[in-house]
Parts: structure tokens; sequence; C-alpha cells
């Protein structure tokens, strides 16, 4: 197995792990606010931030994960016409829209709402967080998706990806 395959497998790994915590943080948030709101009659100003952060993590996170699986969305049905030749080369431009599209929307303008929230010293509202902390899964996200498009498109070159 080639050193590429093993830092992708490892990444892909640690990805899941996180991905898994953050969601069973969500779900331990959510259900400690239902808890408190019908069994103690109280409610916990945090709780709904945390979930709504949880989740922006969860799903920008998850979408780079599931581009390194390739098991993204998609309509396949005019690509399975398609000649193996062509199916390379149909693969070939989707890989290199998404990278230019976690380049230019995810990367580029994920720094600046960074940059920008950082600058600015915006805090959330309950918490207190920097914004541009909860922010940075944006330009994260838009690297390793980046990082992923690089590696597909070198399986693809060497004919271990036709879909």
């Amino acid at each position: 197995m080639k050193l590429a395959d093993v830092i992708f497998n490892k990444a892909c790994r640690i990805m899941e792990i996180f991905l898994i915590s953050i969601f069973g943080l969500l779900v331990v948030d959510v259900l400690g606010q239902v808890f408190s709101r019908y069994i103690l009659n109280t409610s916990f100003a945090f709780t709904e931030e945390l979930a709504r952060f949880s989740l922006i993590w969860l799903s920008i996170l998850g979408a780079a994960y599931l581009n390194a699986k390739r098991e993204h969305l998609s309509m396949d049905f005019l690509y399975q016409k398609f000649s193996v030749k062509t199916r390379k080369k149909v693969l070939i431009l989707i890989e290199i829209c998404i990278f230019f599209f976690a380049l230019i929307v995810m990367v580029i303008g994920g720094f600046n709402l960074v940059y920008t929230t950082l600058h600015l010293e915006q805090l959330s509202g309950t918490l207190r967080i920097p914004l541009g902390y909860i922010y940075a899964i944006m330009p994260l996200s838009g690297l390793l998706i980046m990082l992923f498009s690089i590696y597909h498109f070198s399986k693809i070159n060497t004919n271990k990806i036709i879909d």
C-alpha cells in the first residue's frame, strides 16, 4: 500500500472519530435541553447555541468526509451511458470543479470570513466564543476537500477509480 493510501485512510479514520464525537455531543446537548425544559421546567441558555455550532461543524466537515469517500450526492444516469474513456474525462472534470469550488468558496471565502470575524472580535451570544473559531471549519474542510480531490485525481489517472 502506498504512503498516500495510508495517509488517506488515517485521515478518514480521524475524521470519522471526530464526526462521531461531534454527533454524540449534539445528541447529549439536545437531550439535555429537552430534559431540562420538560422535566425540570427550566432552560439552559447555552444548549441552543452549542447545538447550532455542533451542527455547523458536523455538516461542513461531514461534506468533506463524504467527498473523501466519494459518497456525495450525484445523479449518474447519463454518466453510466458513457464509455470508459469518456467516464475518465468526466471524472477528471468533476474533480477539477470540486477542487476549484473548494479553493475559491471554502478556502479563500472561509479565510476571509474567519479573518473578518476575528478582526472585529465578534463573539457568540451565549457561549462568548469568538465566531472566527466556529467558522474556521469552512477553510479547514475546504483544504481537506482539495487534498482529497488531488488524491482522487491521482487514482483516476492510474485507472483505480472508474465508477
